[in-house]
């Protein structure tokens, strides 16, 4: 999953940061956005990036990028619009 890479609203580092904290943080980060604003976020290869993006889209956050920068990943994911 790679296309054009947008500009964040909003960025999070979270290399070095264990599952689940990694998906609660990025979760609780998403919350403080406006919806519809993207969020990036530095995961580390392994566990968090096989973990993290998955259990986002369970949560209803879109997922629209994932770059791979060979020592960490940047995912890039969405707050949803409120349900009309």
């Amino acid at each position: 999953m790679t296309k054009q890479t947008a500009i964040p609203d909003a960025q999070l580092d979270l290399r070095g940061t264990p599952c689940p904290i990694n998906f609660v943080r990025t979760k609780l980060r998403l919350e403080q956005l406006s919806p519809g604003q993207l969020l990036e976020v530095w995961l580390d290869p392994g566990e968090p990036i096989e973990q993290v993006p998955e259990s986002l889209a369970v949560a209803g956050y879109p997922v629209e990028n994932i770059e791979d920068r060979s020592d960490f990943f940047v995912l890039q994911v969405r707050r949803p619009l409120p349900d009309a």
